[in-house]
């Protein structure tokens, strides 16, 4: 992109984004707020997580981006060929290879270093925000470490239908301080968060947030004693493709017979078991 800086954004943004980054590292879990800068990108897109990606690629690294476990979507497609294009960096599909993975709504199957970074967009950074609408208010109450309201809510929830009903953004505990929202992935994608050896950070865009799970740090998800925590049951479930069985699966119908049908939702992980098998 002849005239373009490298990474697009211009070295004053990309090191406000880094100064955020570096106090979104330092406190776990706490909500850095930061100046967003427009982008040549559809609104709704992940803009946050670009730009914090925008921010820390370098020319060495090897990028991958993932939208709903699929390399190969409209979103993942767009934003690896725009950050190619301004880097000229090299991408792939391959998890292991990548030392940038930036994704939406999944974390990869395949277990990650502590020499990678995964950068997760985020559409609603506010945790609190299911119990209160104010951010003034908000912010008192995660200073004061007043979670008494949420807890309430997943209580009222078990309450009425005998369960807590979030499939994702399920509300997570970091550090035993600050309450978090892990981005929209699915609670099967929870447990990943917890001691991970990779660096996790976090970007919204609109909301203008940063937050961030720096490696080896405790993260668990909001449960009581009597209702633990518990993930989609994916058991009895074959990928068609890779036969793999204990991975999170997208379930569809095939139109000839009828039948349900599953397949890995991480398209990079199916298509390396194929490969090596």
């Amino acid at each position: 992109m002849t005239g373009y800086n490298f990474a697009f954004l211009d070295e004053g943004s990309k090191r406000l984004v880094r100064r955020a980054l570096l106090k979104a590292v330092a406190i776990p879990g706490y909500q850095v707020p930061f100046g967003s800068r427009e982008l040549p990108i559809g609104r709704g897109w992940g803009t946050g997580g670009i730009q914090i990606t925008l921010s820390i690629i370098g020319q060495k690294d090897t990028l991958k981006v993932i939208d709903q476990g699929s390399d190969d979507s409209v979103n993942a497609v767009s934003i690896r060929s725009f950050v190619s294009a301004c880097t000229n960096i090299k991408t792939t599909t391959d998890s292991e290879e990548a030392t940038v993975i930036q994704t939406r709504h999944r974390i990869p199957e395949t277990p990650l270093r502590n020499d990678q970074i995964l950068v997760l967009q985020v559409p609603l950074p506010e945790a609190l925000r299911l119990v209160e609408p104010l951010e003034s208010v908000t912010k008192k109450m995660h200073s004061e470490m007043d979670y008494a309201p949420i807890w309430l809510a997943l209580y009222e929830n078990i309450v009425r239908v005998g369960e807590i009903e979030l499939g994702a953004d399920y509300p997570m505990m970091v550090e035993d301080r600050y309450i978090m929202m892990p981005s929209p992935i699915p609670r099967f994608d929870n447990p990943k968060l917890n001691n991970s050896p990779a660096l996790h950070l976090f970007g919204a865009g609109r909301e203008k947030k940063i937050y961030a799970l720096p490696p080896y740090t405790k993260a668990e998800s909001l449960c009581f004693e009597d209702h633990p925590f518990r993930t989609e049951d994916m058991s009895g479930r074959v990928c068609r493709l890779c036969g793999a069985t204990d991975v999170f699966m997208d379930e569809f119908f095939d139109s000839a017979t009828g039948d349900k049908q599953y397949q890995c939702s991480d398209s990079g992980y199916c298509e390396k078991r194929r490969s090596t098998q």
